[in-house]
């Protein structure tokens, strides 16, 4: 390609993935993108993933992204960003959520790819149902609030689990909150949350009846209010032990969480901006007719509680925008708000999402592209550089 003459805006056509948790209403209302048939919309996907790959106009044509930047990637995302990845490294969604998403952990890079391989050796299909690891990568990622969005992040401490447990006053886990009483460290944890998931028959039976009874009993409070609702989504699911065990917490407009590698989490309601590193990998631990592997969960969990003051992240403001601190070189996110003619330098192939208002951007060669709310645009590396104008509130994704 000839960069010095090749468009530097490519608006993007992004596919919609209908999940059956995902909401029917959130997405037209926020955005304005029809749904005439009333399914549920649950994620935009924006970026070159092959279960969900963008497309964009080149040359009059309609053009899978990853394709296009195949055509030159040092010069489409950037030269480090190939060297180092080989790839669009991140896949940014829109994210409306009406039922709970499954508690899930993503392994590091180094477990992916050691069971990646494990599996491709093995033989075992894609799209098993029994398959682990769909990629060799890692899939941390952040969440950006633009509705009130109910999630579960991270271990609680540990002797708020106990206490928890112990008011249940379940015969039959009373024993395990003994032990976790009294073994107050990862190792403890961790064989709570094995034994926890790996309840079976009647025991569990058992067990998930005295939960409902005793959140029956105490409705009144949050918590258990959750639970009673989660229970008439995955009725007799282990997982509605997870809140007792997993902060619960709800971002408000605005707020955003960091969701690492190694970290037990869930999206309970409502709808948000996500980006997340370019893979697929899912290991889930309950709130799911799926597949568990609890042993190859287990070995992908990091048993240290967070304590639930530290699960929002801070921005950082600076030049115009709200830049999130992100401990991983996979992306990088801002938000800018109400900008006139601000000048962009890029370091990366980048992805514009305009929030509420149209966005229109200007490079140094006089092209110019704007994009309506809920829609998204593509800048290659070559741009180097652009203009930005909106009267609201437009996302960038980059890395």
């Amino acid at each position: 390609m000839t960069v010095s003459t090749s468009p530097c805006f490519f608006r993007m056509h992004n596919v919609i993935q209908d999940y059956a948790w995902g909401s029917t209403t959130s997405i037209e209302s926020l955005f304005g993108i029809a749904n005439p048939e009333g399914k549920p919309q649950a994620e935009i996907w924006m970026g070159a993933h092959p279960n969900g790959c963008s497309k964009i106009d080149v040359a009059g044509k309609a053009t899978r992204l990853a394709e296009f930047i195949d055509t030159d990637k040092a010069a489409i995302i950037g030269a480090d960003t190939e060297q180092q990845f080989g790839e669009l490294p991140y896949l940014f969604k829109v994210l409306a959520a009406d039922k709970a998403l499954s508690i899930q952990v993503h392994p590091s890079k180094s477990q992916a790819e050691v069971g990646f391989a494990k599996e491709q050796d093995a033989g075992i299909s894609h799209s098993a149902g029994h398959r682990n690891y769909k990629d060799p990568n890692h899939k941390p990622e952040l969440v950006y609030a633009l509705t009130p969005y109910q999630a579960m992040n991270g271990f609680r401490e540990i002797a708020q689990i106990v206490t928890l447990f112990r008011c249940l006053e379940i015969a039959d886990l009373q024993a395990l909150a003994v032990a976790l009483e009294e073994n107050q460290n990862e190792g403890g944890l961790r064989q709570f949350f094995e034994a926890m998931l790996s309840l079976r028959g009647e025991t569990k039976e058992t067990a998930v009846s005295g939960l409902l009874t005793y959140a029956e009993q105490h409705k009144d409070d949050a918590l258990f209010a959750l639970i009673l609702e989660l229970s008439e989504q995955y009725p007799g699911d282990i997982g509605l032990f997870s809140p007792l065990m997993l902060n619960v917490l709800t971002l408000q407009p605005g707020e955003a969480m960091f969701l690492d590698a190694c970290t037990p989490h869930a999206y309970i309601k409502g709808t948000g901006l996500e980006i997340m590193a370019n893979s697929d990998n899912v290991l889930r631990a309950g709130l799911t007719p799926k597949h568990m592997d609890i042993s190859e969960l287990v070995t992908s969990t990091r048993f240290v509680p967070m304590p639930a003051d530290t699960l929002l992240l801070a921005p950082e403001q600076s030049e115009g925008g709200l830049h999130y601190p992100i401990p991983v070189p996979d992306f990088k996110f801002s938000v800018y708000h109400s900008q006139q003619e601000i000048v962009l330098t890029m370091s990366s192939a980048e992805i514009l999402l305009a929030i509420d208002e149209p966005v229109t951007v200007i490079h140094s060669n006089g092209e110019t592209l704007t994009i309506e709310k809920g829609e998204s645009m593509f800048i290659p590396n070559y741009a180097g550089s652009y203009t930005a104008t909106s009267t609201g509130r437009f996302a960038r994704a980059y890395n």
